[in-house]
């Protein structure tokens, strides 16, 4: 696997600016190209992907929802929600949402750029924001939106042969999405989704 220095050049030279952000789509139907999503309205979102400069490796930073939120309950995710008008764009709604749902505050976060839009089959359409952040943070945890938070190694992260192919029924028909598991955590659907997008715009 690459060392952190390789990580951080790919990072830097194969990410979109963030002034000047792609207008490629990725999603929920890249691995269900047969499937018709019907969706009445396409709602902006925005996350970080939160890369920790660790010593000993780099990290990267997830959320395990509560049960009680009503978008995902449960689910690993990056922090992040809808853009919201008065954010003025993509990189403040994650920047704001990350502060809020997890207490990391922007000083400690350098944002290096964005990767493909990822529409999901809910309706949401997110832009994902890779942000480099120093250690010596703390958080604070927006009980009422995340339970936990958790880091697994880029090492793990961008080892394909981790990204799996899974597929359940639903509506009487197989979905497929990418999972990757970490120890005890179980990364999948969107956020493991994109994951496998990062991968492929840096490595491919």
């Amino acid at each position: 696997m690459p060392n952190r220095k390789d990580i951080e050049a790919r990072l830097r030279a194969r990410l979109d600016p963030l002034d000047r952000l792609s207008d490629r789509v990725r999603g929920d139907h890249d691995l269900n190209p047969d499937w018709d999503w019907p969706l009445s309205e396409v709602r902006a979102a925005a996350v970080l992907a939160p890369i920790i400069k660790r010593p000993e490796g780099w990290t990267m930073l997830f959320t395990q929802r509560t049960e009680e939120t009503p978008a995902h309950p449960g689910q690993i995710s990056f922090p992040g929600g809808r853009v919201q008008e008065e954010d003025g764009g993509p990189l403040q709604t994650a920047l704001r949402e990350t502060e809020e749902e997890i207490g990391l505050t922007r000083g400690f976060i350098e944002p290096l750029g964005a990767w493909d839009l990822y529409q999901t089959g809910s309706g949401f359409r997110i832009t994902p924001v890779v942000g480099l952040v120093e250690p010596g943070f703390e958080l604070t945890l927006c009980d009422r939106e995340v339970a936990s938070v958790f880091e697994a190694p880029l090492a793990f992260l961008f080892d394909p042969a981790n990204h799996e192919k899974n597929g359940a029924m639903w509506n009487g028909r197989e979905r497929y999405y990418w999972a990757m598991h970490y120890q005890d955590k179980r990364i999948w659907g969107v956020t493991a989704g994109m994951l496998h997008a990062l991968y492929e715009r840096l490595y491919l």
